[in-house]
Formats: C-alpha cells, structure tokens, sequence
C-alpha cells in the first residue's frame, strides 16, 4: 500500500511541478466559469444545469491533457523500467495512476465549489441536483481517465495519446445524439443509447441518481483499467 501512495504522489508532484497542471487546471475554472455566469445572468435560474451541460465537453479536452503524459512520458524517458521494477503488483501501480489522475479532477471540480455557494445565496436551488451533478461529473471524469490512461499506454508520443482520448471519448459521447439514432435500425440504436455517456449522465443530471448509471460507469472504468493493466503485462517492462 504504501509503494502504491508513493506513486500517486509522484504522479501528482509530477502534474504540480511542471506548468501543464496549473494550465489545466486554470483553463477549466476560466471556461467553465465565464460559460455558467453568462447563461447565469441571461436566464436567471437558480441553477447549475448549464455548468453541467459544459462538463462533457469540457472534460473531453481537459482530462487527456492529464493523462496523455501518465504512460507515454515513462516509456519516453525510459523511466518505465523503474517504476516496474517497484514490489508492486500491475494493477496496483495502474490503479495508483488512476488515483491520482482522480485526486487531479477532485482538485478540478472543489475549485468549482464556489459557484453552488455563489447560487444559493442569489437564491434557493435544489441542492439534490446540484449533489447529483457533481457525483455524475466524478464518475464521469473518471471513465475519461481511465480511457486516457489505457491510451497511454499504448502509445510513445504524448499528442497522438491526448487526439486518440478525445476521439474515443467524443465517439462515445456522441452515440447517443438522437441525429444519428433515429438512422440506425431500432436495436442498435438501444445500444447506441445504453453505451452513450451523454445517455446516463444526462439521467443523473435529473437529481436520481439510479444504480444502472452508477453500474455503467463502474463497468467503463474498470473495463478501461484492466485493458490497462493487459498492455502493461504484455509489454514486459519488468
């Protein structure tokens, strides 16, 4: 356990001691910021919704920015060897950069926090909601990294890590956009739907969180994990 915390307090020293980190971050609180005080201020509503709607979109360019580098630098620099050679099982050392890949988005999204406190003192939201949302968003963010970071592992190069993340995340966000259903035969558009993340996010995003959502994201997490983990093994870097 303890060689586990060490590697995600490498990888977080890692993302904080060079200026991609605080970009990131700094790039996300501008954007989603000024998009939700302008829809803020132009509807009027008590109400996180737009902030939410933005959060797929935005994570889809933000969240390969973090991993794009958690396998690609360490084949890259060489230092994977290393970081193999630790007394530490596979999945534990994936597990760990997954961890602190997360422990990057929870920073992301307390920063955040200050919009619902801005709200409700401006008015009376539902918080249920707004709890909602951001449980969605952190299960949400956490099935962008660990695709990241299975396409990090596959790959030398950072850039061609971060297209290939956002192009498999926006594929699975946009299987679910009625435009493209409504031209599939009926059964494949059901799963078109059930495999969208836009399909299950939007759900919680209504305030019930339900447990087929939660099970989806799991699946997707742990799916993109162990195909992690696979390369990993397969690459022998041990």
């Amino acid at each position: 356990m303890n060689k586990a915390i060490t590697i995600v307090k490498k990888e977080l020293n890692s993302n904080f001691n060079s200026p991609l980190g605080y970009i990131v971050v700094s790039v996300f609180l501008v954007i989603s910021g000024w998009m939700f005080i302008q829809s803020f201020f132009i509807f009027g509503q008590a109400s996180m919704r737009s902030f939410f709607n933005l959060l797929p979109i935005l994570f889809m360019f933000v969240l390969p920015a973090v991993t794009m580098s958690s396998w690609s630098e360490e084949k890259r620099s060489g230092t994977v060897e290393v970081l193999m050679s630790f007394p530490i099982s596979t999945v534990k050392v994936v597990i760990a950069k997954f961890l602190s890949s997360f422990v990057f988005l929870l920073i992301m999204i307390v920063f955040t926090l200050t919009i619902p406190m801005m709200i409700t003192n401006l008015g009376t939201p539902d918080r249920g909601v707004m709890l909602a949302g951001y449980i969605g968003a952190l299960f949400l963010g956490s099935s962008y990294i660990a695709i990241g970071l299975w396409v990090s592992s596959i790959t030398k190069n950072q850039i061609i890590s971060f297209l290939v993340t956002v192009v498999i995340i926006f594929v699975f966000y946009i299987i679910g956009n009625s435009m493209i259903l409504d031209t599939m035969p009926s059964v494949v558009a059901s799963v078109g739907k059930f495999l969208s993340f836009a399909t299950h996010f939007d759900s919680i995003l209504r305030g019930v969180i339900s447990l087929s959502d939660i099970l989806y994201y799991i699946s997707i997490i742990i799916f993109f994990l162990f195909l992690n983990a696979r390369v990993v093994s397969l690459k022998n870097w041990r």
